[in-house]
């Protein structure tokens, strides 16, 4: 579990429960350069993952599948039929400020929708995106 040591530090930090999403994406970034030297977070990159269509699932090939195309708008679930919160940090201040959610949410809607879990590259571009979202 690589995502353990990035939370640590992010613990470790001084931080605890409550961070910004800069400081999440550094943490994913911090993970990602371990293996891709120089990684820097990228928004442009960030929203090319949440645009982007799988084939892994026909309910759920892409984020926007429950988030719609606009991450500052509310979403539904396309299973449950629930109401999904704005993904954007400008629209919802809650997103991406509790690490351990981010990695559960990370966990569940990666493997649901990209079929495998998302890279600490892809972690640190998506939340950058969705921090830079207006």
């Amino acid at each position: 579990m690589r995502v353990l040591p990035a939370l640590c530090l992010l613990l470790a930090a001084g931080v605890g429960h409550a961070a910004t999403p800069q400081q999440i994406a550094q943490t994913y970034a911090a993970e990602a350069a371990t293996s891709q030297a120089g990684f820097t977070p990228s928004a442009k990159r960030g929203e090319a993952l949440f645009r982007q269509r799988f084939a892994i699932s026909d309910k759920m090939p892409a984020c926007t599948s429950c988030h719609t195309d606009n991450p500052l708008a509310t979403g539904q679930h396309v299973v449950t039929g629930k109401a999904v919160r704005p993904l954007a940090v400008a629209a919802n201040g809650e997103r991406f400020s509790d690490p351990a959610k981010v990695e559960k949410w990370f966990g569940r809607n990666c493997k649901e929708v990209l079929g495998r879990a998302c890279t600490p590259a892809e972690k640190a571009d998506f939340v950058a995106f969705m921090g830079e979202v207006r």
